[in-house]
């Protein structure tokens, strides 16, 4: 099918494998359209449909026969492996094998790289979920609870578990108790079985409407990347006008490349979760307004990234169901019971993430290094956060707004330094980039560390008590002016903090 992408291509300045990824994007949505009529009496013909379209994409368009084989091995073996293997161990297991998968060497090694992902976050998942299924309901969480698998698929419906096409090339995956929610229509219910709003349709409606918004927004981004990136992108310090700029300047030119790196991601994820949107996954519920809400299929959030008020906020807007699969296949399950997660679950779960993605190096030295930002914003947000918050009922103080700025400001600037090895790759030309940009991240992050390291966090939580006893302080003598002055029968009336402050200091001065 080549010869039909490759004039599109040529007079796009683009690779025919691009455009071909593309087409998968955009002829989901009216493959959508038909999945979501067939009748959930039904459910066979779903999977099959899933089966079939996911082939379609991966074979004759993307030509990657022996990539698909590499895929089936990986869902059968899960598919015995978590039935016949009854122990704790079983989902560590199932992990191990899929990555024995991942790195076998085939023809089409890069070429299945991003659906073989999406299937490892897919299958171990399953493995998990299979495992609470088995254990007893009060040691569950409430994810745990809500995703546990009960009862064992049939082989078609693991199939078409595995291959549910809107997300086969770049996710967002699926869980399979949502697939399943999903095939049999109960996703559009309560817990009583009945519509959220009276309908003729099972289906809420607007969800066209929502879906071909997220079309029109995903060619936008994909615009922007193919218009601008090829000026400003992550390899701009290897230009030679670059290299002209003082260091402020290249460090402020350097955050736009990061948004033009980002569109091609935002346009990917985005294109992908309208089309899972037509088949009907994601719905959320309704609005005030009486419209429905489709926010469950979504995997990144621009504004939230772009404009993040802090480190932890921007993590949970980007790869959504990545971070999910993180939080709930790694982060929770390396450690004990009865204990919190603290550093070292925070490095194996960026290590997992690392190697999730490959083996070059600059995956390691990206995630690595986000290991540290993470401790260090959240050490920033213990120490620092209580210390401008306002008192409760009282208006935004500026310190608090500062705050806010600089978080957001400090946040852009540390998530561009840290993705550029994710986007070079190779360790060399990381190094070279970061040490272009004054190696600004590692000053950042380090001198942070080393604040709260040597003695900064019992500093921050001496000013956090002496803050609190003066709020009681100030709080009593409120209490024992109102009840001074306050008529007999009258309700007691506390001001504000600030208010109290500043009327004692007026009483003072007079």
């Amino acid at each position: 099918m080549d010869a039909l992408f490759a004039p599109l291509a040529s007079s796009l300045g683009a690779s025919v494998d691009q455009v071909k990824l593309i087409f998968c994007f955009l002829i989901a949505y009216p493959l959508g359209s038909l999945f979501i009529r067939i009748p959930a009496s039904q459910p066979n013909f779903k999977h099959i449909f899933n089966v079939l379209v996911s082939t379609f994409f991966l074979i004759p368009v993307l030509r990657v026969p022996f990539g698909v084989v590499q895929l089936l091995a990986s869902i059968f073996g899960t598919y015995f492996l978590a039935a016949r293997i009854k122990g704790p161990n079983m989902p560590w297991i199932v992990f191990a094998h899929i990555i024995r998968a991942m790195n076998e060497t085939t023809l089409e090694t890069f070429e299945i790289t991003g659906p073989q992902m999406v299937m490892t976050m897919k299958l171990t998942t399953f493995a998990w979920n299979v495992f609470d299924g088995r254990r007893p309901v009060e040691d569950l969480d409430k994810w745990q609870l809500q995703k546990r698998v009960t009862k064992y698929p049939t082989l078609l419906e693991f199939l078409g578990f595995s291959f549910y096409f809107p997300g086969i090339l770049v996710g967002p995956y699926i869980d399979y108790a949502s697939y399943m929610f999903l095939i049999d229509g109960s996703l559009f219910k309560t817990v009583s079985g009945e519509a959220k709003i009276p309908s003729k349709r099972a289906i809420p409606n607007g969800r066209k409407r929502v879906a071909y918004r997220k079309m029109l927004s995903g060619l936008l981004f994909l615009g922007i990347f193919v218009v601008l990136d090829p000026k400003f992108h992550y390899g701009i310090f290897r230009t030679p006008w670059f290299l002209t700029l003082n260091l402020f300047q290249r460090i402020t030119l350097f955050q736009f490349c990061g948004f033009v790196g980002r569109c091609k991601y935002y346009a990917a994820w985005i294109l992908t979760e309208g089309a899972i949107i037509l088949t009907g996954y994601g719905f959320t519920g309704y609005n005030p307004s009486g419209e429905s809400l489709w926010e469950g299929a979504a995997n990144v959030r621009f504004l939230n990234i772009e404009f993040p008020p802090n480190f932890k906020v921007l993590l949970d807007s980007w790869n959504i169901n990545t971070n999910v699969w993180l939080r709930e296949c790694v982060y929770k399950r390396v450690t004990s019971k009865g204990k919190k997660p603290g550093f070292k679950s925070s490095m194996l779960t960026s290590l997992t993430s690392a190697f999730w993605h490959g083996i070059a190096p600059g995956y390691y030295l990206t995630f690595v290094f986000g290991a540290f930002v993470t401790t260090a914003a959240r050490l920033c947000r213990v120490g620092f956060r209580p210390l401008v918050l306002p008192p409760p009922g009282a208006p935004t103080t500026i310190a608090k707004r500062v705050y806010d700025i600089l978080g957001t400001v400090v946040t852009i600037l540390l998530v561009n330094y840290a993705a550029m090895p994710f986007i070079l790759l190779d360790l060399k030309d990381s190094l070279d980039g970061w040490r272009q940009f004054g190696w600004y991240g590692f000053w950042m992050v380090g001198s942070a560390l080393v604040f709260f390291f040597a003695g900064g966090s019992q500093y921050l939580h001496r000013l956090q008590k002496q803050r609190e006893k003066s709020a009681e302080s100030m709080g009593r003598i409120v209490d024992e002016k109102n009840e001074m002055s306050r008529t007999p029968g009258t309700p007691l009336v506390v001001p504000p903090l600030e208010n109290a402050a500043a009327e004692l200091l007026l009483k003072e001065h007079n």
